[in-house]
């Protein structure tokens, strides 16, 4: 056993916590498994340990802190607090091992969203310096946010800005996509009374007329799939054969997530994407300085990277998205914005959130 797996270890990351304001929330192993399938997105979903409880509702062991944490405060009903956390989490196919301590901080309910963030990242690096002061370490920092504020400001079609926001953050996947957007499917040839519908976006119409037309051919409609569901998706490809982006709006697109900048010349750096473009995302990028300038007040900014491509494989963060790797590629720390977590989980209100969660087992023995 690490000296990070020990009862000591763990008594001595929750003194650290509580110094830095965020006394230990204790949510259990077993949680329910609806708001993790429902929010936390397709990467996390794969790995989860599904159970069923005592009377028959889908568990599942903790794969992380964040979500057990904000069903913990919307119970409390409190307005603003702040938590820390350390203990296992559970996850399939992963190299380390399926069970794993993780160590953290949720800061919720806090509107000043630029000293919070700011914070968080703080907090993330000056734990790590204390678990692990011989470690040099690299931190990337990303934007959901201006991602969306140049997807809208290149004016692309309403439904490639879903694919886009989805695919933000995986590599693969954002190539795929760039790819269809500047050079779309053609839709498939169908009778001209399906391809009128298809082309008008008539759901309920096409619909009908596929039913139709299915059975009076007497031919089943193939796994499981409903008229409804061919006719979506026929619609689907239609708006997408039709809304082609324009060559340099992919081009512009294509620039803006090559930009990978230390943090101190991420400023002008989107400026000068703006100006190339002949966009504005002013706001954001007010947002954007602001939070920089209040993290270059309280530490060194000279190891951060800004990366306008980076995301995390979680599906509630809204704006800013962090980690912290070593000097080996390994991701030791990684967290986010979640704005719109809380309302996705029950909450009457948007209710703001930030924060992250430290991989205690990579940072080694004697840490």
């Amino acid at each position: 056993m690490t000296e990070l797996n020990s009862h000591n270890a763990k008594a001595r990351i929750e003194a650290m916590l509580g110094a830095r304001g965020a006394p230990l929330a204790v949510v259990p192993v077993l949680q329910p498994a609806e708001p993790f399938l429902d929010t936390a997105g397709d990467e996390l979903r794969r790995r989860i340990f599904m159970a069923q409880g005592t009377n028959g509702a889908n568990m599942c062991l903790r794969p992380e802190f964040t979500i057990p944490v904000c069903l913990e405060h919307l119970a409390t009903q409190q307005s603003s607090a702040r938590y820390g956390y350390v203990g296992e989490v559970f996850r399939q196919a992963r190299a380390e091992g399926i069970e794993f301590l993780q160590a953290g901080i949720e800061d919720i309910g806090d509107h000043d969203t630029i000293a919070a963030d700011a914070r968080a990242i703080c907090d993330a690096t000056d734990l790590l310096a204390e678990l692990a002061p011989s470690a040099t370490r690299t931190v990337t920092l990303g934007d959901q946010a201006i991602f969306d504020a140049v997807l809208r400001a290149l004016d692309l079609p309403s439904g490639w800005r879903v694919r886009l926001a989805d695919a933000f953050g995986d590599g693969e996947a954002m190539t795929q996509q760039l790819a269809a957007l500047a050079s779309p499917a053609q839709p498939p040839a169908l009778p001209d009374h399906i391809a009128s519908l298809a082309a008008k976006g008539d759901r309920d119409a096409l619909a009908a007329a596929i039913a139709a037309d299915m059975g009076k051919a007497n031919l089943p409609l193939a796994g499981g799939r409903t008229a409804l569901d061919i006719a979506k998706r026929l619609i689907a490809k239609h708006a997408d054969a039709s809304h082609a982006a324009a060559p340099e709006r992919v081009a512009q697109l294509e620039a803006f997530l090559a930009i990978d900048v230390p943090l101190g010349d991420a400023r002008s750096a989107l400026a000068g994407f703006c100006d190339a473009a002949d966009i504005s995302i002013d706001g954001v990028i007010a947002q954007f300085s602001a939070r920089m300038d209040a993290l270059a007040a309280e530490t060194d900014i000279a190891t951060m990277r800004y990366a306008a491509s980076f995301g995390r494989a979680l599906d509630y963060y809204t704006g800013l998205v962090f980690e912290v790797r070593d000097d080996a590629g390994l991701v030791l720390v990684g967290g986010g914005r979640y704005d719109g977590l809380m309302e996705m989980l029950g909450a009457d209100e948007t209710i703001p959130g930030v924060g992250f969660s430290i991989w205690l087992d990579r940072l080694g023995e004697g840490a």
